[in-house]
């Protein structure tokens, strides 16, 4: 038996193994990709809502959205146009202090947008990565433009997790007591692993990543922490969480919730904090369910809870819709450019400027098939006292004397001549 002979049961023994090797390793690859990730998540909501409608009914939610008027709408859309202007603000700031230009006007413009793509796109932050590409493209700075979206968002949620905190600790909730019961666990527990995390990082040989991440919290602590930005994003912050509630509460009344701002203010941190989940379909999934099952728990019904949620994403997208004038007037600028870049000289492919009628002078001989206009002009001398700009030669036959093969400058102010050519 050839050696070759030999090895070939084991080649064909290991192979199985390595194939079983590869074949989890590449699925899960497969299943952490971003798209994989944002389907699941929309699979996700989209299983918490069928399964609410049918545990509950659809009875209480079409109570709650007949229930939708004008004013409420109107209502709506002001208190989205505040928390709208006060996150652009925030975001502006948070721009300026990782050194990047971002007027509050176009800063409005593009978080309306992003708004309307977060509601109606799966996963809920396709909009704010297109805004975050799109305002570091126009920046100069693709990286910069990210992680300024990055920060602004991070500064809404640790806004949402400080005050939800303290509202859940001190407001009458459903969860009041396992929150109290949990809080002398989780803070040490955090502050540890912080402890053993910056421990690690101190004595671990500089490297790149660690560069990395140290450039990324100074830039954090300059856009959010610096004592020119930290005002303004608490501020920024504090009303649009404030506007948030508002819209939750106004969403509980319409749908014939009989409870106090102080009854429903923890339950609106709960859902708020719901939405932050990655299984959702443009926000709808997680916020129904915690919901229902908070105004189930807190004696206002399930299923008006399952309402409450509803009619708050519907209102939410109300409050998003000035985003569709901002992506239409985009897209019709657009077109505009394209078309007036379509159209101008020497654009498309092959065009070039016609050229001037050029001035020959007579007797000499043009190329046959030559259109070009020849204008005669009879030799003579010309007097001494004629002015040298009378017969200055004018642009149109400067302009052709490179592309005409007879055509020549005239020397000295005087008319060309067979002589001269």
């Amino acid at each position: 038996m050839s050696a070759r002979t030999a090895r070939a049961p084991v080649a064909e023994a290991s192979a199985p193994t390595a194939r079983g090797g590869t074949a989890p390793r590449g699925l899960l690859a497969r299943l952490t990709t971003r798209t994989a990730r944002t389907r699941l998540g929309a699979l996700a909501g989209g299983a918490v809502l069928a399964v609410l409608l049918w545990r509950l009914g659809t009875g209480a939610l079409l109570d709650g959205l007949r229930r939708l008027d004008g004013p409420t709408l109107l209502g709506a859309l002001g208190i989205g146009l505040v928390t709208t202007v006060f996150s652009a603000w925030r975001w502006a700031l948070v721009a300026r202090g990782l050194r990047i230009r971002l007027p509050l006007g176009p800063a409005v413009a593009d978080y309306y947008r992003a708004l309307f793509l977060n509601a109606v796109l799966p996963g809920g932050v396709l909009g704010d990565v297109h805004r975050a590409v799109r305002h570091g493209q126009s920046a100069g700075d693709l990286g910069r433009g990210v992680r300024a979206v990055v920060l602004e968002r991070t500064a809404g949620q640790l806004a949402l997790c400080a005050a939800g905190a303290v509202v859940l600790l001190t407001a009458p909730s459903p969860v009041r007591d396992e929150v109290r019961h949990a809080a002398p666990l989780v803070g040490p527990a955090a502050l540890g692993a912080c402890a053993v995390v910056l421990a690690l990082r101190m004595n671990r040989a500089p490297s790149r990543r660690g560069r990395a991440l140290r450039g990324m919290l100074a830039e954090a602590r300059e856009g959010l922490l610096s004592r020119r930005n930290a005002p303004g994003v608490l501020v920024s912050s504090a009303v649009v969480l404030a506007g948030y509630v508002a819209m939750f509460v106004l969403a509980a009344h319409v749908v014939g919730a009989d409870a106090s701002v102080t009854e429903l203010l923890p339950l609106a941190v709960l859902a708020l904090l719901a939405m932050g989940l990655p299984l959702n379909v443009g926000g709808w999934g997680p916020r129904e369910g915690v919901t229902a099952w908070a105004f189930g728990a807190a004696g206002l019904g399930a299923g008006r809870g399952l309402a409450a949620a509803v009619v708050y994403g519907v209102l939410s997208l109300v409050a998003s819709l000035p985003g569709i004038v901002v992506l239409v007037a985009r897209w019709y600028t657009g077109l505009r450019a394209g078309a007036r870049t379509a159209t101008s000289p020497g654009a498309r492919r092959g065009a070039y400027p016609r050229p001037s009628p050029s001035v020959v002078p007579s007797g000499s001989v043009v190329p046959s098939g030559s259109s070009a206009p020849t204008v005669p002009v009879v030799p003579a001398v010309s007097p001494p006292e004629v002015s040298r700009e009378k017969y200055a030669p004018k642009e149109s036959a400067r302009l052709a004397s490179s592309s005409f093969p007879f055509s020549a400058e005239p020397s000295e102010g005087r008319p060309m001549t067979p002589e001269s050519v």
